[in-house]
């Protein structure tokens, strides 16, 4: 499995990469809440690494337009 990015790492990138990075880290937590739901699920904790991960990435795009705008 992937490991999470740092923060570091996430900073750098452009808006159209924080958006690839946030449709990719949805498509994982659907697959991993199939998972989950079917029985398969043997790392339980990449759920929760994972909507971290959403979140950290939903917030840098927000303060990012913020600081654009203002």
């Amino acid at each position: 499995m992937k490991s999470t990015q740092r923060l570091s790492d996430l900073k750098v990138m452009s808006a159209d990469q924080l958006q690839d990075e946030l449709l990719k880290l949805k498509k994982e937590q659907f697959n991993l809440r199939f998972q989950r739901a079917t029985g398969q699920l043997e790392n339980t904790a990449r759920v929760t690494l994972v909507r971290k991960e959403i979140a950290r990435i939903k917030t840098l795009q927000r303060s990012k337009t913020a600081a654009v705008s203002a």
